[in-house]
């Protein structure tokens, strides 16, 4: 019953804490942001605790799900190798300087505050990931 609802409950807290960290800080929740502002030391305080939550957020959700559960959230999927791994991080940075952000800040964020950047950023990720998908699936 709780794994059909997971993908709501992980919405909501998202969305959560980007309210959260908008009322408190004034700050927009877009990940590339978060962590380049880290990189350059700016406002470790808040972004610290923010980072170390998604890296422990996951495992800590472990400990409350049954083992048939955790089949479903955590599958076990044989991942690419390292090389390209380092290759596509390199081109999200890339696309995240170009586009002025990440999925995670223009679409959760800049969405909620009726940005036009942003509407238009998160038309361009969906419609490239429409794209991708079928090509993937259909052609290659």
């Amino acid at each position: 019953m709780f794994g059909v609802f997971t993908p709501f409950i992980g919405g909501a807290l998202i969305g959560l804490s980007a309210s959260l960290l908008l009322l408190s800080h004034g700050k927009v929740a877009g990940i590339s942001g978060i962590v380049g502002g880290a990189l350059r030391g700016d406002g470790v305080v808040w972004r610290a605790p923010f980072l170390i939550g998604l890296f422990v957020s996951a495992p800590l959700m472990s400990l409350f799900l049954s083992p048939e559960l955790q089949r479903d959230v955590f599958a076990n999927t044989t991942g690419p190798s390292a090389l390209l791994v380092a290759l596509s991080g390199l081109l999200v940075g890339v696309g995240t300087r170009i586009g002025n952000g990440c999925t995670s800040g223009h679409g959760v964020c800049g969405l909620a505050r009726a940005s036009k950047r942003s509407f238009a950023a998160t038309m361009t990720f969906m419609g490239t990931g429409v794209l991708a998908a079928y090509l993937t699936q259909h052609v290659l």
